[in-house]
């Protein structure tokens, strides 16, 4: 169907790599033109070896699954004209350990807001259908084995 493309870099900056004592900083860079800070999580790798001000892979993950749900919520809602003003999420993943004992993006929640514009909302149940469609075809959520909850936190209209 379609190639999706990251180039991701890394440069170690010190002699002592073997050791350990190395910035994990890294480089996404997108073939769209966007270039992205990275580092692992300040709770896997302490600081100075990471940087809490990057993207890590693990929030990257959740804001993917997030964004991947929204884009296919919105296709939804637009074909049966629910007109979608604004659509908040603040997501969240959890981290536990597997069957093996590593750790893995265990589950993420979707706790979306959205306002609609016009007289045509939908109703709970509709609002719901949405969702369980938009989990159902949303590309990233099919090609992962993370329980994905989807919470509407507040309806506005």
């Amino acid at each position: 169907m379609s190639e999706h493309r990251a180039f991701i870099t890394w440069s170690t900056s010190t002699p002592d790599f073997c050791s350990g004592k190395y910035s994990r900083e890294h480089t996404w860079r997108f073939d769209g033109g966007a270039t992205i800070a990275a580092s692992p999580a300040p709770s896997v790798v302490p600081a100075p070896w990471s940087n809490p001000a990057c993207v890590d892979p693990e929030e990257a993950f959740v804001a993917a699954v997030s964004s991947c749900h929204m884009l296919t919520f919105l296709w939804f809602a637009g074909r049966k004209g629910f007109a979608v003003e604004r659509y908040e999420d603040e997501a969240v993943g959890v981290m536990a350990k597997n069957e093996r004992g590593v750790p893995w993006v265990s589950a993420i929640t979707l706790n979306v807001r959205i306002a609609y514009a016009g007289a045509k909302t939908p109703t709970p149940e509709e609002e719901d259908a949405l969702h369980h469609a938009a989990h159902e075809q949303c590309f990233i959520a099919q090609s992962v084995r993370t329980t994905i909850t989807v919470r509407n936190v507040h309806r506005e209209s």
